[in-house]
């Protein structure tokens, strides 16, 4: 496979760009985008074979669970069983950022996302980029660092093409 990358303005992301990333997502392929922290590998959480994929790319073993993004609270049902009044509090008061909370997995969850643990950890990235995808998929998506486990995390579009060419569909090079 060739991997594809398409340059996107992080402040001011394509609509189109963000469309045809989001219909790879929705179609069952990978997509590697920029987040406040790092690149993550996304594809459809809800997608069993679409999350297989993340971990041959990777290399990850199936042991390690991923962390599954979502555009805002919303969609907190789609992934999680119960939303405790805590919980709730915490993301109205972090999200959108780099906050992961951990939460009953709703079973519509593949065991694979959550490497068969009965919580599922959920985040809402606050990168206009991250955003813009998320909210365009309309699925919540499995999304590690985009590189080789064990390796260092990609904070550029250059190191995910370094440890995933040829293994993810698309990348969104957003600087």
């Amino acid at each position: 496979m060739k991997t594809r990358v398409v340059v996107v303005d992080a402040e001011r992301p394509d609509p189109q760009m963000i469309a045809a990333a989001a219909e790879v997502i929705r179609g069952g392929g990978l997509v590697a985008f920029p987040t406040e922290t790092v690149y993550g590998l996304g594809a459809n959480a809800l997608n069993r074979a679409a999350v297989q994929r993340i971990f041959e790319a990777k290399g990850r073993p199936a042991t390690d669970p991923l962390i599954v993004h979502i555009a805002h609270m919303g969609q907190l049902a789609q992934v999680a069983a119960q939303v405790p009044p805590v919980a709730r509090t915490l993301a109205l008061a972090f999200w959108a950022g780099p906050l992961t909370l951990v939460l009953s997995k709703n079973p519509v969850v593949p065991n694979e996302v959550t490497a068969g643990l009965g919580s599922v950890a959920v985040r809402v990235p606050a990168h206009r980029v991250a955003r813009a995808l998320m909210e365009t998929c309309g699925v919540p998506v499995a999304a590690p660092s985009a590189n080789r486990f064990s390796r260092p995390s990609p904070t550029r579009a250059a190191h995910v093409l370094a440890d995933l060419d040829g293994l993810v569909d698309l990348v969104l090079d957003g600087g």
